[in-house]
């Protein structure tokens, strides 16, 4: 895996997307990441307005511009905030998704910080939300939705793990984003076409002595994914259940008391649809804490 060298969080400088902010400064605080916080407005709307404000439309956009630039200031000052940390501040023109993209390939982004809450493009981070979009849109960078006010490092991390190139990923980002935390790697899976086998007239008894024997099979898998991560026994717990994937990540954030969810989008040649499949948007939606979506980054074969 790359070095880490950037965090990039976005803000719309409203008080819920304050919590980004501050779990961006305290994961930059703890990997000695570069600290990069952006405010972007899509200032040409304005000029729908040209008839109401005349010749003082450039003038609008100027003490606007700079009136966002001073909230991010002030945004950003507080001591108990900062961890020693100097952060980059930039107020850019643009459609907010546009730019926050823009800039995480241009720094090469390690982590990409959203709000989940806010009053404008971070508004709603559910199903179809700006902040879903987002995560469809970055190809490379993991990106972390911030739902909690971050009090302390992350304790306890839930990483989803379907055997796709993504798991791998995702454990490793884990460990890598919440390096004193302890690990539960789940495995949630049902049986093709579970639900019909009876009708074909598969015993119910053999069914779940398959189902038996598979999450054994299975256990062993994950283990063995843990190894190859560079997981060492102790330092991480397995689950593997059956059952709807999405349903069983939401139960497991309660009885972990989960603080951080790690989900797995898949590679880039697929559509925006699919690149998010229906797992990690229902976990998007659902869940109570903090969610990093990391990607299948590999280049593409032919």
């Amino acid at each position: 895996m790359k070095p880490l060298k950037h965090i990039l969080a976005a803000t719309d400088l409203s008080a819920p997307a304050r919590h980004a902010v501050a779990r961006a400064y305290l994961i930059a605080a703890q990997t000695h990441c570069e600290l990069h916080i952006v405010h972007a407005m899509e200032l040409d709307v304005l000029d729908s307005l040209r008839e109401l404000l005349g010749a003082n439309l450039s003038q609008t956009k100027t003490t606007i511009e700079a009136d966002a630039r001073t909230r991010l200031e002030q945004l950003t000052s507080h001591p108990e905030l900062q961890h020693g940390i100097a952060p980059h501040l930039r107020v850019l023109s643009g459609n907010p998704l546009d730019v926050v993209t823009r800039e995480a390939d241009a720094l090469d982004a390690s982590l990409v910080v959203l709000g989940a809450r806010g009053e404008s493009y971070l508004r709603h981070a559910m199903l179809g939300s700006s902040a879903a979009r987002m995560i469809r849109k970055t190809s490379r960078q993991p990106v972390l939705v911030v739902k909690q006010s971050p009090h302390e490092a992350y304790r306890h991390v839930l990483v989803a793990v379907d055997f796709s190139p993504a798991s791998l990923i995702a454990i490793r980002a884990a460990k890598r984003w919440a390096p004193s935390a302890i690990l539960v790697l789940l495995h949630a899976f049902e049986l093709p076409y579970e639900g019909l086998l009876w009708r074909a007239g598969v015993a119910q008894e053999e069914i779940d002595q398959y189902i038996k024997a598979d999450l054994e099979k299975r256990r062993n898998k994950l283990h063995d994914l843990a190894v190859e991560a560079g997981l060492m026994t102790g330092n991480y717990l397995t689950e593997v259940r059956h059952g709807d994937a999405s349903q069983q990540i939401i139960a497991m954030e309660q009885e972990y008391d989960t603080d951080l969810i790690v989900v797995g989008k898949h590679g880039t040649n697929f559509s925006e649809e699919l690149l998010l499949g229906s797992v990690t948007k229902h976990v998007l939606a659902e869940s109570q804490c903090d969610v990093v979506v990391v990607a299948d980054d590999r280049p593409a074969v032919d």
